[in-house]
């Protein structure tokens, strides 16, 4: 069982992702949180294993909050919910330890899979909040420049599904493998690259110039 603690100022929001994890047989959640302060209070007492955290709360912000949790529990998995105008806090709470991120508004199915991936100890990663957090003026070299030429296809492949925001999982469903190779070849991608995490390999795929930009 997956235990989740929302942690959000709007007690609309809180209700509707309640809703939506308590009806899954796998997850219950175990507490509600108002602000940032709360959050690390009741992650302390609550022990949950997966926390969905707002950015912009009262008190202590969701950043702050983010990195005391991960410090009093590193086990705990921080789930960023964040808008698209809140991408300079993205990038720091991915700093203060989050395991990922992804948009409000997303679908229904997006938020269980995602909670469920971070639990399993995944990183998460919306590619539509990373496509913007590339600066728009950045430099787009080629391929060739970044080493792509040195993956496998298969490597290719599963490097385009991450930058996509596919969890391990769901890259395994598409590609036909199972998510111990998939797992593998994330790691190997990470060697030959010389990527610090999921995040960097996010990032690499877009301004290297292998996701076409829209």
């Amino acid at each position: 069982m997956i235990r989740v603690l929302v942690v959000d100022d709007q007690e609309l929001i809180r209700d509707g992702l309640s809703l939506i994890l308590s009806a899954q047989e796998d997850m219950e959640v175990v507490g509600e949180a108002t602000d940032g302060v709360d959050a690390v209070t009741m992650a302390r007492t609550l022990e949950p294993d997966v926390v969905l955290m707002d950015v912009r709360m009262p008190n202590i912000d969701g950043i702050t909050a983010t990195r005391r949790i991960v410090r009093d529990r590193p086990d705990c998995r921080i789930l960023v919910l964040t808008t698209f105008e809140a991408d300079d806090a993205v990038l720091a709470a991915l700093r203060a330890g989050a395991s990922g991120f992804l948009l409000k508004d997303a679908p229904r199915r997006s938020l269980i899979a995602a909670v469920r991936a971070v639990a399993e100890g995944e990183v998460l990663l919306d590619a539509d909040v990373v496509r913007r957090l590339v600066p728009d003026e950045a430099s787009f070299p080629t391929s060739e420049s970044l080493a792509f030429e040195g993956l496998t296809p298969r490597e290719t492949d599963v490097l385009l599904a991450v930058a996509r925001g596919l969890s391990n999982a769901e890259i395994a469903a598409e590609l036909g493998v199972g998510s111990a190779t998939v797992k593998t070849h994330v790691a190997r991608l990470l060697e030959k690259l010389d990527a610090r995490d999921r995040v960097q390999l996010v990032v690499l795929a877009h301004t290297g110039g292998l996701v076409p930009r829209d």
